[in-house]
């Protein structure tokens, strides 16, 4: 009997509440000029999407047209310094050296192709090659322009630092 209460309870309630609807009859005509409102809102909103449309067209040409000086400016590719080629020549001598070997032959197109392939940076071999080139070291091949072809023997065996430089000794 309990529940039966609660109900005609929670079913008196809305009746109470549905009595001040009627009285507030008048108050529906306002809610049309609310209705209006919110047309107007959507006539806002329209003209503003189309404004930022308009911007968006006029902003994307300014965006593109700097893009492309920058990536003229810019290489496609980081290229690899004279000091990485000559540090990476200098660490297989010395590991040539504690495995007790005489000598390495090191040719310029494949330590390029071994550290940046697909990258053109043969001078900068060349030079690093050169530059690594201590007293005895000798030329397999030798080119006068920078080539992928030279090749220099690095001998190993006696790598200390009073060796003298291979142009010094050479000239």
């Amino acid at each position: 009997m309990a529940a039966k209460k609660t109900v005609k309870t929670a079913a008196a309630e809305p009746e109470k509440k549905a009595a001040p609807a009627k009285k507030a009859a008048p108050a529906k005509k306002a809610a049309p000029a609310k209705k209006a409102a919110p047309a107007k809102k959507a006539e806002v909103k329209e003209v503003k999407k189309a404004e930022v449309k308009k911007e968006v067209k006029k902003a994307a040409p300014a965006k593109k047209a700097p893009a492309k000086k920058a990536a003229a400016k810019k290489p496609a590719v980081a290229k690899k310094s004279f000091q990485e080629y000559k540090d990476v020549i200098n660490w297989k001598k010395w590991e040539a050296h504690n495995m007790n070997w005489l000598y390495i032959e090191i040719e310029a197109g494949e330590i390029m192709n071994e550290l940046e392939a697909g990258v053109n940076n043969i001078k900068t071999v060349c030079d690093a090659m050169l530059d690594s080139m201590l007293e005895g070291d000798t030329f397999l091949v030798e080119s006068e322009k920078a080539s992928t072809k030279l090749k220099v023997r690095y001998y190993c065996d006696n790598l200390s630092e009073e060796r003298r430089k291979y142009s010094e000794v050479n000239g």
